[in-house]
């Protein structure tokens, strides 16, 4: 049975659809099979697989407001083994129309939850707000990866999503557990970066990655060409840090 992973943050520019993207292609490489669900209506995690947002018939939005068929919204991509749900601008008015439905915080679990069979790992992109959209991707996943960017304002935000999770895990899924926090957009010359590392590892000790996300142009680059840094340069510093990544948590998950 696949596992359903978050990757979650309020904050915005954290890099957690360029995670997304790059884990994904990584876990693919090492050959587990993997579904990443953009649910984020900026929908950057579709483009930055390729997918041509203009071209799409059928996203996430229709199988939330127009209950289409979930299979009829899986695309593949050009990395064997990973296959994509798309996002769609129009997802940003889903949360007003979901709120008519039954069971609104659980749409995108009963989804998902045939798909488990047919995947290694599910990954779902949030969108930078704690909507309603954002829940229901929570209480889907199994575990949620916090991206958390070496700057002055990392830790802040990070109490309020901290407690939306403990919320979540209180009322509609008891088994969401936090998979690791993430350190992205590290400068190992900078002293501030050196001392988010260490405040980040001190609060929050073994459910920080051992693996960290450096700066690197060739993994800013890559989504502008829509493929992840592992096809645009697999030797640059983000592609190897993202399969370091994939084998952290294949490794933890074994």
């Amino acid at each position: 049975m696949g596992k359903i992973i978050a990757l979650a943050n309020q904050k915005g520019g954290v890099g957690k659809t360029t995670t997304t993207i790059n884990l994904a292609a990584s876990l693919a490489t090492l050959e587990k099979t993997v579904l990443v669900v953009d649910a984020d209506p900026q929908a950057n995690a579709s483009s930055g697989l390729g997918v041509n947002i203009q071209e799409v018939d059928c996203s996430l939005y229709e199988c939330i407001v127009e209950k289409a068929n979930i299979l009829d919204a899986i695309y593949t991509t050009d990395i064997t083994g990973l296959d994509i749900i798309p996002s769609h601008i129009d997802l940003v008015g889903a949360e007003i129309e979901m709120l008519n439905l039954d069971n609104r915080e659980k749409i995108i679990s009963r989804l998902l939850e045939p798909l488990r069979k047919d995947y290694d790992y599910i990954l779902i992109d949030c969108s930078p707000s704690l909507g309603l959209i954002t829940v229901n991707s929570l209480t889907a996943a199994d575990s949620v990866i916090i991206p958390v960017q070496c700057e002055y304002f990392a830790l802040e935000g990070i109490s309020k999503l901290l407690n939306t999770i403990k919320i979540i895990k209180q009322r509609l899924n008891p088994k969401l557990e936090i998979e690791g926090f993430l350190l992205t957009m590290y400068d190992s010359r900078l002293r501030l970066a050196n001392q988010i590392y260490d405040e980040v590892k001190r609060h929050f000790q073994e459910l920080v990655f051992k693996t960290v996300i450096q700066r690197n142009v060739k993994l800013s680059e890559s989504p502008s060409h829509g493929l992840p840094v592992i096809l645009y340069d697999a030797d640059s510093t983000g592609a190897k840090n993202h399969l370091a990544l994939a084998k952290e948590i294949i490794l933890k998950n074994s």
